[in-house]
């Protein structure tokens, strides 16, 4: 398995080389880029500035470990709004695009919420119609994934939607392509169940991981903490992982921001990965 780390990971103010420099430095084989609504790798990003970005990896010597995005919580697939919805494709149909130029094999998509505790105001939708709306959505996009040879990874977030690795297992098989899968994220499946469960489920699904590590008892966001420092039982997981022939990258996605040391976390992060996947570390 490879170690990368999520652009979010780091300082809001640090740009797009700044995070790859830094990440090289702390030791990562890869990064995690985000796809933003503006600015660097917004929406309308072209192709000579994705071209500098692909330089300024390869310069660095550091590969790209996947692209995400946060648009989807502005943007869910399961929205009331046909307009709304059908932002939230052309925001995937984008991500394949700069994917695929970016040499990245699978995108992180949100396929929308029933309702999020954390963003103030969100549309409660009711759990069948969100079922449908994402169906629908991501069935509709599955053709521009096999075009691009990228494939659309559903990741498990607190949207209170795919709640089960059993639900969101017959929801991948359901769309019945080898380009669609998950995209499972450790430290989110900790809330309600045990992540080592979700990733025998799950097995040839999973596409990429991301680690974070959460506290059960400090409850809400407030319960992700650094990796190693939380309730997740990394070794069953490693466990799991080996046992389905998981061999893609494994990316950490610190919760931000802040407000000191920020550098340091990255190097602790990178510490803590190297103790999780059995490497010596000279960081």
């Amino acid at each position: 398995m490879k170690k990368g780390i999520n652009i979010w990971s780091f300082s809001g103010d640090s740009s797009i080389t700044d995070c790859i420099q830094l990440a090289k430095k702390a030791g990562f084989d890869g990064i995690e880029l985000s796809l933003n609504e503006t600015g660097e790798l917004g929406l309308q990003a072209t192709e000579k500035e994705v071209k500098e970005i692909a330089s300024r990896l390869a310069d660095a010597e550091l590969e790209i470990a996947g692209l995400a995005t946060g648009l989807y919580w502005s943007y869910p697939m399961t929205s009331e709004s046909p307009i709304v919805r059908e932002k939230a494709v052309d925001v995937c149909k984008k991500q394949l695009e700069l994917a695929a130029s970016l040499g990245v094999d699978t995108i992180l998509v949100i396929p929308g919420a029933v309702g999020v505790d954390f963003i103030p105001g969100s549309e409660v939708t009711d759990y069948e119609y969100a079922y449908e709306r994402a169906l629908e959505s991501i069935a509709k996009l599955v053709p521009f994934a096999e075009q691009a040879g990228v494939s659309i990874g559903i990741e498990n977030v607190w949207n209170k939607f795919l709640l089960s690795p059993l639900e969101l297992r017959s929801f991948i098989d359901e769309l019945n392509s080898s380009y669609v899968g998950s995209y499972f994220d450790v430290g989110n499946a900790l809330q309600n169940g045990y992540p080592e469960q979700w990733i025998r489920i799950l097995g040839h699904r999973i596409k990429k991981v991301h680690f974070k590590d959460y506290r059960r008892q400090a409850g809400g966001l407030h319960g992700f903490v650094d990796l190693l420092a939380g309730d997740v039982n990394y070794p069953a997981v490693m466990e799991a992982l080996q046992a389905i022939g998981y061999d893609n990258y494994v990316t950490a996605e610190m919760i931000p921001p802040y407000t000191h040391y920020s550098e340091q976390i990255i190097f602790n992060t990178s510490n803590a990965m190297d103790a999780i996947l059995g490497r010596s570390n000279n960081n």
